[in-house]
């Protein structure tokens, strides 16, 4: 299992997955123990296996099996907080060449922003739809999906299993379903 230095969240990615799921920033226990959503009130995990992305509802402590589902997880900002609203608009400025350069480098089909905050401050959109974008990242197709936070008390869990399942049954991830080469679990990159 790769390790990282305390405080730094690794990222969860490979080549060419499916999908790389891309958070705000990490969370204060995310960082600490190293995992994605690592929150107890954190509906990831939940949303993705529920909108069919896993065939089970996996556990922070394993993150790294997501790849074997063609799926991934970085974050724009580095810097953990306890709230998303406490990265500021020149940290997203700041951080994106390097999300660029990530997603350049690896080559997901699809890069799916959790939350409008990050992709308002990336693509300079005041308030974007959900779904799909009509931009495109570093060759990737875009998608917004609301943050799975238990702070976020706009969308239900059946509210956000329907938005994460409208880019599982879309084109975008029908077209890179099948026999394809399935990325080491411990592929992974710190940024």
């Amino acid at each position: 299992m790769p390790v990282s230095a305390p405080g730094v969240l690794p990222d969860v990615i490979a080549d060419g997955l499916s999908v790389l799921f891309c958070g705000i920033n990490p969370g204060l226990l995310s960082a600490a123990t190293g995992h994605h959503f690592a929150g107890r009130g954190n509906r990831f995990w939940q949303v993705i296996h529920l909108a069919r992305f896993t065939p089970d509802c996996l556990s922070p402590e394993h993150d790294r099996l997501l790849l074997r589902h063609g799926c991934g997880l970085t974050t724009v900002v580095a810097r953990a907080s306890a709230r998303a609203d406490q990265v500021a608009l020149a940290e997203f400025h700041a951080a994106s060449r390097d999300l660029e350069r990530k997603i350049a480098d690896h080559a997901p089909r699809t890069v799916a922003f959790l939350g409008k905050g990050a992709w308002s401050a990336l693509s300079g959109l005041r308030n974007p739809q959900w779904g799909p974008q009509s931009a495109r990242l570093a060759g990737a197709a875009v998608w917004l999906l609301p943050n799975p936070s238990g702070r976020n008390r706009a969308f239900t869990l059946d509210r956000l299993v329907e938005t994460y399942h409208a880019l599982r049954k879309s084109d975008t991830w029908e077209k890179t379903i099948g026999p394809r080469r399935q990325p080491p679990i411990h592929a992974w990159s710190a940024g």
